[in-house]
């Protein structure tokens, strides 16, 4: 979501490289239900080769939070959105997801020193929201967004306003890694040395003192 900053309106649609399972399906799948699209598309990503995506390293689980829900962390520098195949990204997310979301979990999403070549299209967003089944949003119970900067936090707004309202209220901003301990125990949360370094070159040292909340 957070990674629509930086985007103008010929953002809005997709380029060659953005193409989606939308753009892509025959005449009998445009006949799919919502349901059935989801089914397809979990079927393919067990079985195609998914290396391309998943060794970026830029989504994954990092254990639990405090009430023991799994931690699914997303760099948004490593994400090379202008550079990589969005519908192979696609079904590794669905992969990675789909036996994760039949519970509680969450997303802490790390903005850290991202650019526009991070920055998938509104439109492949929209479709991701689209193919995804209620369970991702219903079981979505925190979505942190660390190190946002003032046009990232208006986008997110702006995209569950008028995108994605059933996550709204699910959605924090935090200025540092340090304010995610409070839901999130350090020993849990395994991030790339960067931000850790950003961190502390921005903020300081401890200069949070987590209260355990259960947000």
């Amino acid at each position: 979501m957070t990674m629509l900053e930086g985007m103008t309106s010929i953002d809005l649609g997709s380029s060659p490289m953005q193409e989606t399972t939308g753009d892509m399906m025959g005449p009998d799948e445009l006949m799919e239900t919502p349901e059935e699209r989801y089914e397809r598309l979990l079927q393919r990503a067990q079985v195609e080769d998914l290396t391309e995506v998943s060794g970026i390293g830029c989504l994954y689980q990092s254990g639990v939070d405090r009430l023991g829900r799994p931690v699914i962390v997303f760099c948004g520098k490593w994400f090379p959105a202008q550079n990589i195949d969005l519908e192979k990204a696609l079904l590794y997310l669905i992969k990675l997801l789909d036996p994760i979301v039949k519970g509680d979990y969450v997303i802490a999403y790390f903005h850290t020193l991202t650019s526009t070549n991070n920055y998938p299209s509104l439109h492949w967003l929209r479709e991701v929201y689209s193919v995804l089944p209620y369970k991702y949003k219903k079981n979505l119970k925190a979505f942190y967004i660390v190190h946002p900067t003032f046009w990232t936090k208006m986008m997110t707004w702006w995209f569950t306003t008028f995108m994605a309202p059933a996550i709204k209220a699910k959605v924090h901003s935090l200025p540092g890694v340090e304010h995610l301990y409070s839901a999130i125990t350090k020993d849990q949360l395994e991030i790339p040395a960067y931000i850790t370094e950003y961190d502390m070159a921005t903020n300081g040292l401890h200069y949070f003192n987590p209260v355990p909340t259960a947000s």
